[in-house]
């Protein structure tokens, strides 16, 4: 079992940043995939960015260029910088973890653990 809790969500202002820590529980992290999804007010659950456990990353088109993920698998931790926000990104943003990676880690179907979710709102 793992447990995902994520942390640094905030209200910020058009152009600025946040950035967001998943700190997940158990031995086996750096095995994961590690995945961001989002989910705006009245729209369904979407993928953002998935980090691999072999290192390699894929992000969702609207965030190229813009957010970041790492992972520090000595703290067990994930992280996703977020840059260059804008009032499109407000959404509850949820952490997700699998045991097994591939390109289906680009569904919600491909993560067994999902954390709480934090909000980030992006005001005009």
């Amino acid at each position: 079992q793992v447990q995902l809790v994520e942390s640094g969500g905030g209200l910020v202002q058009a152009g600025g940043s946040l950035r967001l820590s998943c700190a997940a529980s158990g031995r086996t992290f750096s095995s994961y995939g590690m995945g961001w999804f989002r989910q705006a007010p009245g729209k369904e659950r979407e993928f953002v960015v998935i980090s691999w456990s072999g290192g390699g990353t894929f992000y969702e088109d609207s965030v190229k260029g813009r957010f970041t993920i790492s992972r520090d698998n000595a703290k067990n931790t994930v992280y996703l910088q977020m840059n260059s926000l804008k009032p499109e990104d407000t959404a509850v943003y949820y952490c997700a973890a699998s045991q097994y990676n591939g390109p289906y880690n680009i569904k919600q179907t491909g993560y067994e653990y999902w954390g709480q979710g934090t909000q980030v709102t992006v005001s005009s």
